[in-house]
């Protein structure tokens, strides 16, 4: 996962690291973003219609071992299960190909994202920090749209439905190339609470539950994803396709195990949006290239900071 040559994108991404801090404060060790977070291992089980779909590895072989991350928003690591700001939640799955092979998915539980460039991500956080943040609103409808999208706490993370949302290039062995967008959805359905029920909630209670969970049985989810039809735009994720556009199930994630040692693996791991894996490209979206800078400019200074 190497740092983009163009110096003005890497200059970019450190300006969105240090924004995140600004606004979060510094807590060396943690993500800038989605600092609270717990790690589990399991497997992943593609269908027929995967391999129909790419070449990936992980689409062809009968399972694939992968890592996951559950977590909240914002760069506190403190910040409570109940508090509004954690919500959207994240998932952040790795296909382990072998060793130092490895490729990514990363989502959030709201299907929506407030801007399309790197630019307007650094001006979104600037605005935020500054107080100014009605006025970015107010020119940017993207963003508005994303603040005005639901983002309902889950009664468990393992109830909850997570977006990728940005496009994806698969090449089947054919050489045929589609575009589409991965959703992960929970096999035992989606529970959402209300605010009388949350308030009734132990402050840490979605992360007290993955044990408690796990212990009955494994977290399981299906991969799916929505495929564009000719002209729909692939380069711009804040745009929603029809949806009507066929969908197909790549295939289930079962999680059985937590991490151990789960606080220093989570400050190791540094997650790639890009794909790096023959048969999956991504797109043109600009924000693939940011995005990327910006977890690996994170995960550097994560990985440098002290042990607490």
């Amino acid at each position: 996962m190497p740092l983009p040559t163009n110096q003005k994108l890497v200059s970019l991404s450190e300006d969105i690291v240090d924004q995140l801090n600004a606004i979060f404060g510094s807590h060396p060790g943690f993500r800038a973003a989605h600092a609270r977070g717990a790690m589990l291992t399991g497997t992943f089980t593609p269908t027929p219609d995967a391999a129909a779909l790419s070449t990936a590895p992980h689409f062809n072989q009968a399972f694939t071992p992968i890592t996951a991350r559950f977590s909240s928003s914002t760069g506190i690591p403190t910040i409570p299960d109940t508090d509004p700001n954690a919500n959207p939640r994240g998932l952040a799955i790795r296909f382990n190909l072998g060793d130092h092979v490895h490729t990514d998915i990363i989502a959030h539980s709201a299907p929506a994202f407030p801007v399309r460039t790197g630019e307007e991500f650094l001006d979104f956080f600037r605005a935020i920090a500054g107080g100014t943040v009605s006025d970015f609103l107010a020119s940017h409808p993207a963003a508005q749209a994303f603040v005005q999208t639901p983002k309902p706490f889950p009664a468990s993370l393992a109830r909850e439905g997570y977006f990728a949302l940005h496009a994806f290039k698969f090449t089947d062995a054919e050489g045929v190339t589609r575009y589409g967008r991965y959703t992960i959805i929970p096999d035992e359905g989606l529970e959402h609470l209300d605010e009388t029920t949350v308030k009734s909630k132990s402050e840490t209670y979605l992360f007290d539950e993955l044990p408690q969970h796990l212990a009955l049985g494994p977290i399981v989810f299906h991969v799916l994803c929505q495929i564009a039809n000719d002209g729909d735009v692939t380069d711009d994720v804040t745009i929603h396709w029809p949806k009507d556009r066929k969908t197909v199930n790549l295939g289930k994630v079962t999680l059985d195990r937590l991490v151990p040692e789960n606080a220093r693996e989570q400050k190791t791991i540094i997650f790639d949006p890009i794909p790096r894996v023959n048969g999956i490209e991504a797109s043109d979206d600009p924000l693939f290239e940011v995005r990327a800078a910006v977890y690996l400019i994170g995960g550097r200074r994560r990985r440098a900071a002290p042990d607490s």
